[in-house]
C-alpha cells in the first residue's frame, strides 16, 4: 500500500518508530504494525533488507540514506 511505501522510505531514512509516527500523524503502534506486515509480505527482515529493496524498487535515492 501507499502507507506502507512510506512507512519503509521513512525506515531506510533512519527514522524512528516515534519520529516516523510523528511524522505521518499515526500512533507507534501502528508503525509498527505496518512493519510487521510488510516484513511478513516481503519476507525481509532487516532494515539491510528492506533498504536494498527500497533502492532497487525506487522508493528511495542513495542521497535519502543515512549512513
Amino acid at each position: 500500500s501507499e502507507r506502507e511505501k512510506e512507512i519503509v522510505g521513512c525506515v531506510v531514512r533512519g527514522m524512528t518508530g516515534k519520529e516516523i509516527a510523528d511524522r505521518l500523524f499515526i500512533s507507534v503502534n501502528t508503525v509498527l504494525t505496518h512493519r510487521k506486515n510488510i516484513s511478513r509480505k516481503l519476507n525481509i527482515h532487516s532494515v539491510a533488507g528492506l533498504t536494498i529493496y527500497a533502492i532497487v524498487n525506487k522508493l528511495v535515492t542513495l542521497d535519502e540514506i543515512n549512513v
